[in-house]
């Protein structure tokens, strides 16, 4: 507004002389003539007795007019495109479409493959973990908790003693928040266990934006992730506050497949499979053909293959072949893979969305391309 105000000044500025030649006409007229009558009166003609007409000045109203309009132009044409004269583009508001997604996406991935110095090679498990546990502290019955938040950027929360060792997860994945600093670390902590369990070779991932950032108010109670040293009741009691049955908790279970435990944040030690940056339903399959005894150790009691001793399970492990509901479960994914894949998809996707008020109805998900595609 201001160079349109600038523009209309030089506009008046232009036809000025007409209106200041009008004004010293009006003034100065009279007493001309009035001279000119006493000093020439015997050669006064008839057009002397007329009054003056003053024509005004057409020219320098139009290139006024025409100044006006310019300025209007280029003021015009400065707000739609400030960068022709050297200002910043103009801004709009971004609204990140799936091909933006996909790039955070690839952008994880690319670390994934790059930074290949963690546990077995792989920062995989840590960020599904991450994903697991900013998702599992949901509670249907008070709405809280949840991946809407990621309230775990917090003490009280990020000290919770079941999120050791996840602060490498997050740290894992701050270089990419920089580099796209539109997206929320809620969607970010799990796109990146969306990218994890992909690019360890598991099955796609449906997934959907829109969780935000919450402050420190919103952090969950301590003991609302799973305890590794407890039984079968304790597995329902947790799983079952989020709203899951005992095929999902035995599918979720299938996590394990990946990653190992570390004395200095669990307590507990050791790789659950063979392969842990590899998802399949080798967690099943050794669970039933494997015998598995105490560990004789000074850490807290977990079990360790006889064959190898180097495999271990947690006692909740165990009460998937222990309990008759969940065993069931176990021997059909032990079985087949495919299954195993389609219940555990489903379930992470449940997962991964509690708590969170969508604006984007579920036929929405996005399916990102792994780097194998």
């Amino acid at each position: 507004m201001a160079s349109a105000s600038r523009t209309f000044t030089r506009a008046l500025r232009t036809t000025a002389p007409a209106f200041r030649t009008t004004t010293r006409s009006a003034r100065f007229v009279a007493p001309s003539q009035t001279f000119r009558k006493q000093w020439q009166r015997g050669y006064a003609t008839d057009k002397e007795d007329q009054p003056d007409k003053y024509e005004g000045n057409p020219t320098g109203l139009i290139v006024g007019a025409v100044a006006l309009l310019a300025g209007a132009g280029v003021y015009g044409l400065y707000t739609q495109k400030p960068e022709l004269f050297g200002q910043a583009p103009k801004s709009s508001f971004f609204v990140p479409r799936f091909e933006d997604y996909q790039k955070v996406y690839n952008a994880i991935a690319k670390r994934l493959e790059e930074h290949d110095d963690y546990d077995d090679g792989s920062y995989g498990p840590v960020l599904l973990r991450l994903a697991w546990h900013a998702s599992g502290t949901y509670d249907k019955l008070t709405n809280t908790g949840g991946s809407n938040g990621a309230t775990m950027r917090f003490a009280p929360e990020g000290d919770h003693g079941a999120n050791a060792g996840l602060k490498a997860a997050r740290d894992f994945l701050e270089p990419v928040r920089e580099a796209f600093p539109w997206i929320t670390y809620s969607d970010l902590w799990i796109l990146g266990g969306v990218c994890a369990i992909q690019e360890m070779q598991g099955p796609k991932i449906p997934y959907r934006a829109g969780r935000t950032d919450r402050d420190l108010s919103f952090c969950t109670p301590d003991g609302r992730l799973p305890d590794a040293s407890k039984d079968s009741s304790h597995i329902r009691a947790i799983f079952g506050r989020m709203g899951f049955g005992d095929k999902e908790m035995v599918a979720l279970s299938g996590a394990h497949a990946l990653g190992r435990c570390h004395t200095d944040r669990s307590g507990f030690d050791g790789p659950w499979t063979f392969s842990p940056t590899t998802l399949t339903n080798d967690y099943y399959k050794l669970l039933l053909e494997e015998k598995w005894a105490w560990k004789k150790w000074n850490g807290p009691k977990q079990f360790e293959d006889v064959k190898t001793k180097t495999l271990m399970m947690l006692p909740t492990d165990m009460e998937l072949v222990k309990d008759k509901s969940f065993r069931k479960y176990t021997e059909l994914y032990a079985n087949d893979n495919e299954a195993f894949f389609n219940d555990f998809r489903d379930a992470v996707v449940t997962l991964f969305e509690l708590g969170v008020p969508f604006q984007q109805p579920e036929e929405h998900r996005w399916t990102f391309k792994s780097s194998f595609d």
